[in-house]
């Protein structure tokens, strides 16, 4: 049986004196203190050699197996600089430095060691499946992260676009609104440098409307359909239709706006542009076998033109122009509602299958259905 907890110490020398004396009952003591006999002779041999009774250390004096010094100081570096990135993230992002670095088991266990783990509760087993556009700029997901308050008493609105297939953020801006032209001005910046993608995949809200047929046109994507690039709604209370955005808002606030607050929304964009290239560049990304975003990115073929091109339609296409001061135009001797964001446009008329049925449209695009028979 273990010594008893109160005043170990003490007992240990009562029992060694009483125990040293002449005739004394040895296993009757052992017995009284509650201790095994092997117990009782450790610390008796260990009294008459003069040793200190206090528990020794069980720590082996030589560890051969052990990570060397400069091994634990570069991997501890690496996670004080990123406080979010875990054991294989830490792992990878060195061994692509050329550095020799041990299993990520053996990277936890010195994270452990040192203080640096902190346990996080079982995340739950995701009841959808996966999708992935099979090139860069094929899909890019656009979101705006939830408003952060500032120093100066103005919010920031984060916009954040994430190439869907290797995960390269092509824009991290910090918007001091969510205005259409907030919006056109950051992708312009993106247009310039990255090209134009095929398609976006957005939430529902502002501005880029809603999945209903009555608010789904909006001046941002008229804006987008001049460029050839569709907009596509995510379903309704379904965020995980945009996991990929959604992850990456979740490690921006990870790694960045959880460590600390900012001035101005100059000073958190410029935290903002460094962190972009590590994320983009250097961090290591579990989706893509810890490799980083680069490592699959190319930038489009399709470049952003100087101006905006015009919309035209082939010889013969019925075309009406939507008056600035009401959006309706006629057909067959009467008014039909068009999209209001449309006043202004010229939209064309097209017939469909069902000689009943004609398709309003601007460009490629169907905007609205004229049906003779309503």
């Amino acid at each position: 049986m273990p010594w008893q907890e109160c005043s170990t110490m003490k007992l240990r020398e009562e029992f060694v004196r009483l125990a040293d004396q002449d005739n004394a009952n040895w296993r009757a003591l052992c017995r009284r203190f509650g201790i095994s006999p092997q117990t009782g002779y450790k610390w008796l041999r260990r009294w008459r050699a003069g040793e200190d009774l206090n528990d020794l250390s069980r720590r082996p004096k030589t560890s051969p197996r052990r990570s060397p010094q400069e091994v634990e100081q570069r991997i501890l570096s690496v996670r004080d600089t990123y406080p979010a990135w875990g054991a294989r993230k830490i792992r990878a992002y060195l061994q692509h430095k050329g550095i020799t670095i041990p299993a990520s088991s053996t990277v936890h266990a010195i994270l452990q060691r040192h203080d640096r783990i902190e346990p996080k509760s079982t995340p739950r087993s995701p009841d959808w499946q996966r999708f992935e556009a099979p090139l860069p700029n094929q899909l890019w997901q656009m979101d705006f992260k939830g408003w952060i308050r500032l120093e100066d008493n103005t919010r920031c609105h984060p916009l954040t676009v994430v190439d869907d297939h290797s995960r390269f953020a092509t824009c991290l801006k910090a918007c001091p609104d969510q205005r259409t032209n907030t919006v056109k001005t950051a992708l312009e910046e993106s247009f310039k440098l990255y090209g134009l993608p095929r398609a976006f995949l957005v939430d529902n809200g502002s501005p880029w409307g809603t999945a209903l047929t009555d608010q789904r046109w909006t001046p941002l994507r008229i804006w987008l359909a001049h460029l050839g690039v569709r907009l596509i709604h995510a379903r309704p209370f379904h965020p995980q239709t945009k996991g990929k955005n959604e992850r990456f808002n979740r490690t921006l606030k990870e790694e960045v706006l959880a460590y600390r607050t900012f001035r101005s929304h100059r000073t958190m964009q410029s935290a903002f542009d460094q962190w972009r290239r590590i994320y983009n560049f250097h961090r290591p990304h579990e989706a893509l076998g810890l490799a980083p975003p680069i490592s699959r990115y190319t930038i489009s073929q399709h470049i952003f033109p100087k101006h905006l091109p015009d919309i035209s339609y082939p010889k013969g296409t019925m075309v009406r122009k939507v008056p600035r001061t009401r959006a309706e135009i006629s057909f067959k001797g009467r008014l039909w509602y068009v999209p209001k964001c449309f006043r202004g446009y010229t939209l064309a008329i097209r017939p469909s299958d069902k000689p009943e049925i004609f398709n309003v449209c601007f460009a490629a695009n169907t905007v609205a259905k004229i049906d003779l028979t309503s």
